[in-house]
């Protein structure tokens, strides 16, 4: 679906009488949407009454649509304020998510973080103002569990420090494909709460044709793991809705025409989250691209017959969420800030999210410090040692993420219905387009998220009794999607 002029039959504009909203076409209705995320499905001839002034007391679609904030009578100012406000609570807090690489490849070579710089790290993290501090623990290769001591170093510290001073909420994840995980460390990061994020592609054949390169079945090795420590955490008594396995996966050319498989392989493992999202050029090379790239047509064509049948599976009693529409989701369906970096305008880079590598050098995001191991240092911040969480807040790169991603001053963006539930990353577009802000009608994300949320409103459109249970369910913020706050695939 394309942004464009909608035009609408009213012989006058009553627009003393309308409260701020955009609208668009989708399907045979109208959407009408505000910046509280306040929506309404309209007729034309309805459009038409509420733009010049017939929709008054009396009227069918009065009551609605003052409740709603779209007319200036009997608006409750305060109300909609308030409702704005819990959206863009992100607004008001310092970064959250602390992405740290343990180990990176420098000239062909790994080379690992040293425990002087870690500990760097910890001071700065704990520094800034957030009462819920998140480490996520990577490596270049998918397997930071080779720096096994390093990482016991960064939480044990973390802990130590935040006890004497701090007072936060710590959360600890690590992304890992397992190559480097026994008994002894996974009882170690069990019983220290630590997150285990790993890699499915799918079934045996598409995980293991991603990753040809390594001998012998990465497939049986990845889903041996989950398996094992879905039981540990069941034999430790721990709550299945917060403790489990997330798993993310890349979405070559072969997974275009296995959306089922995947679903069935991720229910088959105890996952009850499918992080779906298109190659781009932050990840993926020129060469590689070549092999397994396609257009991004293709890819909605997959997402949305995959999306189709996670809800068939749903109806069928399975419990599996989509996250990208599970954040939509709950913007159209509540009034909370789904904690997703990814998806904040402005974009949470340098402000929900800094990234650490291996020599101390501070980026805005995870994302950005792989721009700079392709090569290009624009997003570089600093050294750890030399900054603060006010410098990074301050710094011009950051403030031009920001301002390149507040959609409310982006053209398209600005008038769009879909800006209450939509984001973009300057940083993806930089590495796709070599800007900022890129040209939002062609550009992947504003395409992409465009197409999620019309289709979740065509399906909200239709839904029976059980279908609103299952798109309400999604859109309970789960707190697993929120402490993730980004959507980072792990190296295969």
């Amino acid at each position: 679906m394309t942004v464009r002029t909608q035009t609408v039959a009213s012989p006058d504009l009553a627009a003393d009488g309308l409260a701020f909203f955009r609208w668009g076409r989708i399907g045979d209705t109208l959407l009408v949407t505000n910046d509280a995320g306040d929506w309404l499905r309209l007729s034309e001839a309805e459009l038409a009454d509420l733009l010049a002034g017939r929709v008054v007391a009396g009227h069918a679609r009065f009551d609605d649509l003052q409740r709603k904030g779209f007319l200036r009578e009997g608006l409750d100012l305060d109300a909609l304020i308030a409702r704005v406000a819990q959206r863009n609570r992100h607004l008001r807090r310092d970064a959250v998510l602390h992405v740290v690489s343990l180990r990176a490849r420098r000239d062909g070579d790994m080379v690992e973080m040293n425990p002087a710089t870690i500990e760097q790290v910890i001071h700065f993290a704990l520094e800034g103002l957030p009462q819920t501090v998140a480490f996520e623990f990577e490596a270049d290769d998918g397997e930071p569990l080779r720096a096994f001591e390093l990482l016991r170093h960064a939480i044990e510290l973390a802990r130590v420090r935040n006890q004497r001073a701090a007072g936060k909420t710590l959360r600890f994840s690590v992304l890992t494909n397992f190559a480097a995980l026994d008994e002894t460390r996974a009882d170690w990061l069990l019983a220290n709460d630590v997150q285990i994020v790993t890699s499915l592609d799918g079934p045996a054949a598409l995980h293991d044709a991603h990753r040809a390169w390594k001998p012998g079945s990465r497939h049986a090795d990845v889903v041996g793991w989950i398996d094992a420590l879905h039981r540990r955490y069941a034999e430790r008594g721990r709550d299945p809705s917060q403790w489990r396995v997330d798993a993310r996966l890349t979405v070559s050319r072969q997974t275009l025409s296995q959306g089922r498989a995947l679903v069935d392989e991720y229910l088959a493992h105890g996952l009850r989250t499918l992080h779906l999202r298109p190659l781009d050029g932050v990840r993926v090379d020129p060469r590689t691209w070549a092999a397994i790239g396609y257009e991004l047509d293709d890819y909605l064509a997959f997402y949305r017959q995959t999306l189709d049948y996670l809800i068939e599976r749903n109806r069928g009693g399975a419990d599996i969420r989509e996250r990208k529409a599970a954040v939509m989701l709950t913007r159209m369906l509540t009034s909370a800030d789904a904690g997703v970096a990814d998806m904040q305008s402005p974009h949470g880079a340098g402000t929900a999210e800094i990234a650490y590598d291996v020599d101390g050098r501070v980026f805005p995001s995870g994302e950005a410090r792989l721009v700079d191991a392709a090569g290009d240092p624009f997003f570089v911040l600093g050294h750890v040692s030399e900054l603060t969480p006010e410098a990074i807040a301050r710094h011009p790169t950051v403030r031009a993420i920001a301002a390149a991603s507040l959609l409310d001053a982006q053209p398209m963006c600005a008038e769009c219905w879909n800006k209450p539930f939509c984001g973009i990353s300057p940083v993806r577009t930089f590495a796709t387009h070599g800007e900022l802000a890129g040209q939002r009608p062609d550009g992947a994300e504003h395409r992409e998220h465009l197409a999620i949320a019309t289709h979740l409103f065509e399906l909200l459109a239709g839904a029976d009794a059980e279908l609103n249970a299952i798109l309400s369910r999604w859109a309970v913020a789960d707190p697993r999607l929120a402490a993730s706050l980004r959507t980072a695939a792990v190296a295969p």
